[in-house]
């Protein structure tokens, strides 16, 4: 895991660089507690580690 910092950005483009797939968004948010993908202001995100098997997109039920 990873941390970093980004300012007026969305998730689907962080993961789209930090793990490879934008479709694996929803681990950065459910890591984070956001249920916003698009971030305003400043924000300080964990990032998960990679995980090739992951992805899709939808939130757990």
């Amino acid at each position: 895991m990873k941390v970093i910092t980004v300012a007026g950005d969305n998730l689907f483009r962080i993961a789209a660089a930090e793990l490879g797939d934008a479709t694996q968004w929803i681990r950065i948010a459910e890591l984070n507690l956001i249920t916003d993908p698009v971030l305003t202001g400043v924000t300080t995100l964990l990032i998960p580690d990679f995980d090739p098997n992951a992805g899709g997109g939808v939130a757990a039920q």
